[in-house]
């Protein structure tokens, strides 16, 4: 079964054909099974390949892993990337350089505050079911501007402050702990949206059956490391 035949099956319940979860989740293993490698990395393997390509990027020592010509075929008709990274659209956050991966490597799900909205989690939720992707990471980063203005409860123009009332549940659990308020509320912030991340079935069932495993980051824009959060 193809990838989107399965969406087509999508679409067609919305207008109201009744699809149990039993069959949803058959044809999700249907589609797996046809697609992913033989060979897929563990959580805990996919969790210590970021962590390794992240000690390259701090020591100045990249590999530039997987941006070859080559790699640009074996990827171009089908991906298989082996983490997702719900991760701040800071610009100078960029997944795939911090961790010193190469094309079709990471699922990059990218929103201001790194938050879980709905559109974000249905992102995720393919990258993790319908790929496979046996690690996901919530990454917020130092001095986010989105967690600042949060903190300050700033107004702000147009949609620009949707996504900090996503955040101001943190806010006030951040001020009332020893240390800057805001770089509180950033590690607050990650382990907040893996709350609403675990709040989603389809993820619950990989993390049961022990097929994913949820990390949290932070990433120092000073020294280009990151640090695994929980």
């Amino acid at each position: 079964m193809e990838r989107r035949d399965f969406l087509k099956l999508g679409v067609t319940s919305a207008f109201g054909m009744m699809v149990t979860a039993s069959d949803f989740f058959w044809r999700v293993e249907q589609v797996k099974a046809a697609e992913l490698p033989s060979q897929s990395l563990s959580p805990d393997a996919a969790l210590q390949k970021l962590i390794e390509g992240n000690q390259r990027f701090v020591q100045h020592q990249p590999q530039y892993p997987d941006q070859s010509a080559t790699r640009l075929q074996e990827v171009a008709q089908a991906q298989h990337p082996f983490a997702t990274i719900l991760s701040c659209a800071d610009s100078r956050v960029p997944a795939e350089i911090i961790f010193d991966q190469g094309i079709g490597d990471i699922f990059d799900v990218r929103l201001a505050g790194n938050i879980a909205t709905p559109e974000s989690l249905g992102s995720i939720e393919y990258a993790v079911t319908l790929l496979g992707t046996p690690l996901l990471m919530v990454l917020g980063h130092e001095r986010c501007g989105a967690v600042t203005a949060a903190v300050k409860n700033e107004a702000l123009l147009g949609d620009i402050g949707s996504f900090v009332e996503a955040i101001k549940p943190v806010v006030k659990s951040a001020k009332l702990q020893p240390g800057d308020a805001v770089e509180n509320a950033v590690v607050a912030n990650v382990q907040y949206q893996i709350t609403r991340l675990k709040r989603s079935r389809l993820l619950t069932e990989r993390l049961q059956s022990g097929k994913l495993k949820i990390v949290g980051g932070r990433y120092d824009l000073d020294t280009g490391g990151v640090t695994i959060i929980t």
